[in-house]
């Protein structure tokens, strides 16, 4: 009888320790996430250590070249230049909003997109997008 009552009291503080150990805000939890993303993720394509084969992870751009702006598509964001300066915003002022006009699409392995601006200016000059399009008939 002198056991049974000694061993609910101890089995009693033995699952209080248990649920303080659990839920403890001290309690730190270590380990390894294997196969997920880790430090470095690109999305898409090989790690930057490894080859890439021809294939390397980029990011897509939008780029308007009426007004001379480009739209990240993952981070829904623009890249406009003001003031001299490359600009990042989540919106466009108005005075651009009005001019963006046709884009292209440029997948790049940036996220700068602004770097390669005086290839794109050259490449993609405003207004040329629409001609582009269009076939020349062969009377003409």
């Amino acid at each position: 009888m002198k056991s049974a009552r000694l061993s609910v009291p101890l089995l009693s503080i033995a699952f209080i320790v248990c649920l303080v150990m659990l839920f403890s805000p001290a309690c730190t939890r270590v380990g390894i996430e294997l196969g997920g993303p880790g430090p470095g993720y690109h999305h898409g394509g090989p790690p930057p250590h490894a080859p890439a084969h021809g294939y390397r992870a980029k990011y897509r751009y939008y780029y308007y070249p009426s007004a001379q702006v480009y739209f990240d598509v993952t981070r829904k964001a623009y890249f406009y230049m003001e003031g001299g300066r490359w600009r990042m915003s989540l919106s466009l002022p108005e005075y651009l909003r009005v001019r963006l006009g046709s884009h292209v699409t440029i997948d790049m392995d940036t996220d700068k997109p602004y770097t390669h601006f005086a290839e794109h200016k050259k490449k993609y000059p405003p207004g040329q997008l629409k001609k582009k399009g269009k076939k020349k008939k062969w009377w003409k």
